[in-house]
């Protein structure tokens, strides 16, 4: 049997009624780009937010009708919820606070920062999500997360880690994690963990050589999958190691996940600080707090000399944050120790606690939790996700 074509996919969506009975939902340009891949078929359905719950049904229907083809093995339909540039962004519904968590965070000499007051998180169990972002790759964005990941749970933090890189990932590497994740009831994945910190990254579901050539319905369909179908248990913070730049990916990440706040890493260089700037202002537009931005490899220290070389220029990102407003969190040095226990899996947070560099991802990550005190995570776009 030939595979199923996109035009008839959107010919059957055709019969699919829109909101209030008027047009269709094709006609009426409601249906994002069809992905199909082995007969499954990816899409999801434009709705005005306020009434996204109420057009549920909308959703279900569509899903039958395409599950309903001939030849079709599954349909993954999303509803996504945007909002019209320059309208008020949707009332968040208040929920009762989440307890703080158990035991209080160490401040390690770094500050002591409490737990913030929360809305309804958008995974349950997990207090505050945080991206870690950068305008562009190279500038060590995945090894920061890690150690800030870790940093944070050195000071006394229940603490996860999405990978939220579908095409490069970097976690199962920086971690030393091997193996395949464990699947256990209704779809739900066992996170896999390694230094007390539990992770998930599409490098756990494929082998490292394989390119991965998926289109963007079927990334959003990975990252929620990976976010929301993942038993994450009781977090106080889940960092997500984004993906560089600021493409379909991160989009959906900060449109669709309800972010407690953004952390951009950059290193000292005007070039880098443009993409950063990029980062910054997509963050803003989608109204996530920026909690700071960190200057990675902010100057080189000779490992035989110890002296300090401005390779890459200092001090770029912090003049920037001060000048457009936003915290500074901290500079990270380039060490050979670094790279070199990043390499192997063994960060230096865990791997060298008491080592310099340690103290300063764990510094970084004490002001970051900071940051987020007072505040709550804004209220995703109503999503509906199978």
């Amino acid at each position: 049997m030939s595979e199923v074509t996109k035009e008839e996919v959107l010919a059957v969506l055709a019969k699919v009624r829109g909101p209030d009975l008027e047009g269709d939902i094709v006609s009426r340009g409601m249906v994002s780009d069809v992905f199909i891949s082995d007969n499954k078929v990816y899409f999801s359905i434009t709705v005005p937010a306020e009434r996204a719950q109420e057009l549920e049904p909308l959703r279900i229907a569509a899903e039958r009708s395409v599950k309903a083809m001939p030849g079709i093995k599954g349909a993954l339909v999303t509803l996504t919820a945007d909002r019209k540039a320059g309208s008020p962004a949707p009332r968040p519904q208040q929920a009762p606070p989440r307890p703080a968590a158990a035991g209080p965070a160490h401040d390690h000499g770094h500050g002591h920062a409490h737990p913030p007051q929360r809305e309804k998180a958008g995974v349950p169990g997990v207090g505050a999500i945080i991206a870690v972002a950068s305008g562009k790759g190279g500038v060590g964005k995945s090894t920061t997360a890690v150690n800030l990941a870790l940093g944070l749970q050195a000071n006394g933090l229940r603490v996860g880690i999405l990978d939220a890189d579908i095409y490069g990932p970097s976690v199962p590497r920086l971690l030393k994690i091997s193996g395949r994740p464990q699947q256990i009831e209704n779809r739900i994945i066992k996170p896999m963990e390694n230094y007390g910190l539990k992770a998930m990254s599409m490098g756990f579901l494929v082998d490292e050589e394989t390119a991965m050539i998926w289109r963007g319905p079927m990334v959003q369909s990975a990252l929620m999958q990976m976010l929301r179908e993942v038993a994450w248990g009781d977090l106080d913070v889940l960092v997500v190691d984004m993906p560089p730049g600021t493409g379909d990916a991160q989009l959906t990440m900060a449109q669709q996940v309800p972010l407690a706040g953004a952390v951009v890493v950059s290193t000292p260089q005007d070039l880098a600080l443009i993409d950063a700037r990029k980062a910054i202002t997509m963050f803003r537009k989608v109204e996530v707090p920026l909690l700071g931005i960190v200057e990675n490899m902010s100057y080189f220290l000779a490992p035989d000399t110890g002296k300090r070389y401005d390779i890459f220029g200092h001090g770029g990102a912090r003049a920037e944050a001060e000048r457009i407003g936003v915290p500074f969190l901290g500079e990270v040095p380039l060490t050979i120790d670094i790279r070199e226990r990043s390499d192997a899996g063994t960060p230096v947070v865990v791997s060298d606690p008491e080592g310099a560099s340690a103290g300063i991802y764990r510094d970084i990550a004490a002001k970051m939790w900071a940051e987020l005190g007072g505040r709550t995570p804004r209220q995703a776009p109503a999503i509906v996700f199978e």
